[in-house]
């Protein structure tokens, strides 16, 4: 339903751009790039947002837990998780991220490969990650212990021999910034929804 997103620096937009001329024989290719820290599913809205905790509870009403009765409607959803995710923040202080590199899932946990990806190194990030992991559980074979912090690119389809290993092994400047928010992500619109400061 929601992911919670790092914004992506214009210039990590602009690394793959340059890209784009040698990423031939990719199936799709990544115009809108996100850097998730957290998924979250219909499962992990509060129970309030479905009317089931009308005085809210923040952290301390089971994050997680599953909500009672049908989905909540987008908005109420939103909302809920927006307010069940600030006291978990609280604290968290603008972090430092990098791009350093260009890597591929051949076999990635879901969808199509390979998948052509920036490496991203943050420390901060991890343990972010791992935190929010803690209360609202990991989605298996991609968080948890098994997360890595990335841009995608491009994926599927049947690059060209050695397209790949060109694009592994290109040298850039890594690319610094510093985190001082995070998006709520709506993947079905692939818009921001909201924005929470750290």
């Amino acid at each position: 339903m929601f992911s919670l997103n790092v914004p992506i620096a214009p210039a990590v937009d602009r690394l793959a751009a340059d890209l784009q001329s040698k990423r031939s024989g990719f199936e799709r290719v990544r115009h809108r790039r996100t850097l998730v820290c957290k998924r979250f599913g219909v499962e992990d809205v509060p129970d309030r947002a479905a009317g089931g905790d009308p005085d809210g509870g923040g952290a301390s009403a089971s994050p997680g837990a599953p909500a009672g009765g049908p989905s909540p409607p987008k908005p109420a959803a939103l909302d809920a998780l927006r307010e069940d995710l600030r006291p978990l923040l609280a604290g968290t202080d603008p972090f430092p991220v990098a791009v350093t590199g260009i890597d591929v899932f051949d076999a990635p946990a879901s969808g199509s490969g390979p998948v052509l990806y920036l490496t991203v190194e943050s420390d901060a990030l991890v343990r972010l990650h791992r935190r929010l992991c803690a209360a609202y559980g990991a989605i298996e074979g991609i968080e948890g212990d098994e997360y890595v912090a990335h841009v995608t690119v491009a994926r599927g389809g049947e690059p060209e021999p050695g397209v790949v290993a060109d694009l592994v092994a290109a040298e850039f400047d890594p690319i610094r910034w510093r985190v001082h928010a995070l998006d709520l992500y709506d993947p079905e619109f692939r818009e921001v929804a909201a924005s929470i400061d750290l």
